[in-house]
């Protein structure tokens, strides 16, 4: 088996061989069908799909709360936290507050947020 995931192709590979450990999983009725040799090499090959990710992809997780999202923002647009204050329409110390949990964002912030961002507004209401 190999031990890093070099090219596309290769990634392409690992996803099917991936992909057919999970359809079998399915098919049988779940993981615990799976031999423990099949589950160790699935284990293998999901490892090495998600260092390729994260190493060439750069497939993040999925920011979970309202502060992860911003933060991921700042990154993505490559700005300052004082220029996303600009943007949203509220102070600077409004901004640092709410990022490191000293004050709860408001109805005013979530909907800049949502307008400026493009963060959906159901996430940014189920998040508050």
């Amino acid at each position: 088996m190999i031990t890093r995931i070099r090219t596309e192709a290769q990634y392409h590979q690992i996803m099917q061989l991936i992909e057919t450990f999970i359809g079998k999983a399915t098919d049988n009725g779940g993981f615990h069908t799976l031999t423990e040799a099949e589950s160790n090499e699935l284990e293998q090959l999901s490892v090495l799909a998600e260092r390729y990710e994260d190493r060439v992809l750069k497939i993040m997780p999925i920011p979970v709360t309202i502060n992860a999202v911003i933060q991921y923002k700042i990154k993505e647009l490559n700005i300052t936290q004082a220029k996303l204050a600009d943007l949203l329409g509220i102070g600077t110390s409004k901004l640092s507050q709410i990022l490191t949990g000293k004050r709860e964002p408001d109805v005013s912030f979530l909907k800049a947020v949502h307008l400026k961002l493009g963060i959906s507004g159901d996430f940014l209401l189920e998040s508050v």
